[in-house]
């Protein structure tokens, strides 16, 4: 999979991906619309370009008061992304390279006020999904609220990523109608915070296309 050329797609508003992409930033707006006064911090994990939370910061007046960290391996990908955050003046948004399942990357930014796990989901397994989902506890700061995708493909694991989540103290705060085959989740933690481990791999990414194969 050429992940480079697959974000091509979200140039279309009315491709499945520039859908999915219109929705994760509602999230995101909501997000920062409820988040309490003072600076905030994010974490994006298989960031991409970065489409969602820069094109939602460079507009939002709250964009210069956060502190992100977008990870991502495509080193293409990243430099779309550093690319887009300088042109929209956010310097505080930060675009690392590299393996966005390990949790170094997001230790001194965790607990976070907003998680996004786009992209993510659909394209490992549904072990590592539950794994990453479980994590989330300890990337998401009490309050905080994590945007997640998820395809709809059956068998659909929709509701058991919202179950899932919900077990581990999150509550549901948004999701796009089943008839759509991109989902689009929002949950905010209510439980305490854990400490998140160093030197762990969240995730395996395999690719939906391998996946589907399999």
């Amino acid at each position: 999979m050429d992940w480079y050329r697959w974000q091509d797609a979200y140039d279309s508003p009315d491709s499945g991906l520039g859908q999915r992409l219109a929705l994760v930033q509602d999230r995101i707006r909501a997000a920062l619309d409820e988040a309490p006064p003072g600076p905030l911090t994010a974490v994006s994990l298989c960031a991409g370009q970065g489409r969602d939370l820069i094109g939602v910061l460079a507009g939002h007046p709250r964009g210069a008061e956060v502190r992100a960290r977008l990870v991502e391996l495509d080193e293409r990908n990243v430099a779309a992304a550093r690319t887009a955050a300088q042109a929209a003046g956010l310097p505080g948004v930060e675009v690392l390279a590299g393996d966005a399942s390990l949790t170094d990357h997001y230790a001194d930014l965790a607990p976070a006020d907003l998680v996004l796990v786009c992209g993510v989901l659909g394209n490992i397994t549904d072990a590592d999904v539950e794994r990453t989902l479980d994590h989330c506890t300890r990337l998401c700061r009490t309050g905080g609220t994590v945007v997640w995708t998820r395809n709809r493909k059956a068998p659909d694991l929709v509701p058991q990523v919202c179950a899932w989540l919900e077990e581990r103290g999150f509550e549901r705060r948004w999701l796009s109608e089943p008839a759509r085959a991109q989902a689009v989740g929002a949950h905010r933690y209510t439980g305490e915070p854990r400490q998140l481990p160093l030197g762990e791999h969240m995730f395996d990414f395999i690719g939906y296309d391998t996946l589907r194969r399999a």
